[in-house]
């Protein structure tokens, strides 16, 4: 009687990655999601019969061994395994079709296939498979019902992401590429380094988790090395990547960190790993968003008499904006009334746990205030929730001594931004975090966090705080809004010219009053540069004015910075780099004060994209993207980054300097290998401009 051999095994990778949604991934493997079935063909030295002994042994891991769950043992028919189950779909001669269904709560990673008849031991070439959270399946905790979701959240390796201030957001196009060559290997590498157990590896919370650690290098050597020293010769400027691919495929092959990353590139590459392994992920941008208020839900800002603010007195900051991703789950961890929507962190802020990782933090427990939930409530809560309190610097006798400002608080955690689902538009989740302001529920939500958190006393957080004027050792939480002043004072900030970097920035404060009387309002206004995190860069000038107003009136006094007095500073800085320009107003009469502060961005030129609508497979065509420079100023150092996922790879040209006037044009050929909607994304950059966006998409046919 001839033994039974295995001969050979298809995996039929078309018909299962096309049922699986996994038919974008660029690799030899088949990669399928746990809880849906999918089909192999067994071929066999002779037919199958009833006595004869078959299974198929799926092995995770170093050593699988069955009583540890990391080696499964499936024979037909027969009861599951750890919730995995095969069929015999049909049999014709020597062949055998069967159908695998795993577990939909499977660890997810990369399994080896073996078949074994009786003794015979069968080891087929590419015979890993790549097991993947299913937001098809319903008893999947990561199950999406919505089909428009999924393509968005799942399946899109392209999008935006918002950055500027909440004056002026812009958004960023960025490639995630979660299915270019390599990126799925990067993510199981990272599976593999995070040490998860085989149990923490089948809840999407205990992932995403690590996830959020091993993207950002602190701690294990991730993925990314933050940097916002300004300097990036050891690297790329944060600035210059457009997507998350060169940034996984160089972390895959070198496996050292990455340099460098800021919040929306820490966001950018969770968000493909995130997808890539199939939890539905979003990138979210929130603008004027606390960082380091100690738990106190407080940020201190400090300027002093010119009206400029100073960065040294703050542990504390506002940045214009941060990004982190929010992912899609069922909280089994949690009691009820906490799935949905989760934000994670990888930018490396604080330690929780003792790691650089953050999340997840039900979005709907921020909303609520139940800060105390796992992971990092506090923390998330405080990034949108924090107060701001301006105090004003004045040296007295020789000694540093604060004053409080009534300021105008600036809400923290405004315009909370992600990419709309099918759509090229910003969509506004704000009320998915926060309750609207001043209604019922929102005083309640922050009564109940406050209940967490212990909010210290009114002191500035200083090195100098036994200096300060006024109460301290107060624990009542702190909750300003704008005061209602006897005058009815109130600051408007605008720019009456576009702002091109080499022209002159011309701005102007608007100081109104609203109640009968004659009053004396003093006003100090200044211009900085800094970064988006808040830290100043630059001092470009102060005006200081008297204005008298009665009744209800107005007044527009101007601020001009001439282009000499910041063109080099902005040359010099790399980085997401904005105006800030804060307004101080006292009124004699009364003493009311009220400080107000704007962020502005500069205004640049578009780079214009030239190709065909629609394009076929594997038929070359000819993309040009050209740029003038309309500004004043020499770019010097131009370099074009391009990228188009399924096109072509990531190529940079190197432009030079273009002069005034001049028009600059590059050109690539690109060659469609994937069907559907492809985009190209280009972004600009220079000594001068630190990042000019443009895309275009193309139909592959």
């Amino acid at each position: 009687e001839s033994s039974l051999k295995v001969t050979g095994i298809d995996f039929l990778k078309s018909q299962n990655t096309r049922q699986h949604h996994t038919d974008g991934y660029n690799i030899k493997n088949l990669v399928v999601r746990r809880g849906h079935p999918f089909q192999v063909k067994v071929s066999l030295s002779r037919e199958l019969r009833a006595a004869d002994k078959l299974s198929l042994r799926f092995g995770i891991g170093e050593n699988p061994v069955k009583n540890r769950g990391s080696l499964l043992s499936l024979k037909p028919e027969r009861e599951d395994f750890n919730g995995w189950k095969i069929s015999v779909v049909k049999k014709e001669g020597k062949e055998c079709l069967l159908s695998v269904i795993s577990s939909p709560n499977a660890p997810v990673g990369k399994y080896n296939l073996h078949v074994k008849t009786g003794t015979n031991i069968y080891k087929p070439e590419n015979g890993v498979i790549y097991l993947l959270f299913n937001p098809w399946c319903e008893d999947d905790v990561v199950y999406l019902a919505n089909e428009a979701q999924r393509k968005e959240y799942v399946l899109n390796d392209t999008g935006y992401i918002y950055v500027g201030s909440s004056w002026s957001i812009y958004d960023r196009p960025w490639n995630y590429g979660q299915f270019e060559e390599f990126v799925l290997d990067a993510c199981m590498y990272l599976l593999e380094k995070s040490k998860l157990s085989l149990t923490d590896r089948r809840d999407p919370a205990n992932v995403s988790r690590a996830m959020s650690a091993l993207v950002n290098a602190n701690d294990d050597n991730g993925v990314l090395l933050g940097s916002w020293s300004g300097n990036y010769i050891s690297g790329t400027s944060p600035m210059d990547w457009i997507g998350s691919v060169t940034i996984l495929q160089q972390y895959y092959k070198t496996k050292k960190p990455v340099r460098y990353g800021q919040c929306w590139v820490f966001a950018g590459v969770l968000n493909t790993v995130m997808r890539c392994l199939g939890v539905p992920s979003r990138c979210v941008s929130t603008f004027n968003a606390a960082h380091d208020t100690e738990e106190n839900l407080r940020v201190d800002v400090y300027l002093n008499e010119k009206g400029e603010k100073l960065n040294s007195l703050s542990f504390d900051s506002v940045w214009n904006f941060h990004v982190w991703n929010d992912v899609w789950m069922k909280r089994t961890d949690l009691p009820e009334g906490f799935d949905g929507w989760q934000a994670i962190d990888a930018t490396p802020q604080e330690q929780s746990q003792g790691l650089f990782q953050c999340g997840p933090c039900p979005v709907k427990a921020v909303r609520a205030g139940d800060v105390y939930l796992p992971y990092d409530g506090k923390f998330v809560y405080a990034e949108v929730n924090a107060d701001q309190v301006y105090w004003l610097v004045k040296k007295v006798n020789g000694k540093e001594k604060y004053f409080k400002l009534g300021a105008e608080i600036k809400d923290i955690g405004q315009n909370i931004s992600t990419k709309a689902v099918g759509q090229n538009r910003r969509e506004d989740i704000t009320r998915e975090y926060k309750y609207p302001e001043g209604s019922k529920e929102e005083r309640m939500s922050m009564q109940r966090a406050y209940s967490f958190i212990r909010p210290v006393g009114m002191g500035p957080r200083s090195g100098y705080a036994s200096t300060v004027q006024g109460p301290s050792g107060n624990t009542q939480p702190l909750v300003l809004r704008d005061p209602v002043t006897k005058t009815g004072l109130h600051l408007e900030i605008t720019n009456t010219e576009a702002l091109h970097p080499g022209n002159p920035l011309e701005m102007a404060i608007t100081v109104k009053t609203s109640t009968p009387g004659n009053w004396t309002v003093d006003l100090i206004g200044s211009c900085q540069l800094q970064y988006y995190t808040g830290k100043v860069q630059a001092n470009l000038g102060t005006i200081k004015e008297t204005i008298k107003l009665e009744g209800t009136s107005e007044m527009q006094i101007p601020l001009k910075i001439a282009p000499d007095a910041y063109m080099k500073t902005l040359s010099s800085m790399d980085g997401e780099v904005l105006i800030l320009v804060t307004a101080i107003a006292e009124v004699k009469e009364t003493n009311d004060k009220l400080t107000k502060e704007t962020s502005m961005r500069f205004e640049y030129p578009p780079i214009t994209v030239q190709m065909p609508e629609t394009a076929k497979l594997y038929n070359d065509f000819t993309c040009s993207f050209i740029f003038k420079n309309k500004l004043n100023v020499a770019l010097e150092n131009c370099k074009l980054l391009v990228e188009g996922l399924g096109l072509f790879k990531m190529t940079t040209f190197d432009q030079g300097d273009i002069m005034p006037g001049r028009i600059m044009k590059s050109e690539i050929v690109c060659t469609p290998t994937r069907l559907g909607e492809k985009k190209i994304v280009a972004k600009l950059i220079s000594n001068q401009i630190k990042g000019i966006s443009a895309e275009k998409a193309i139909t592959v046919t």
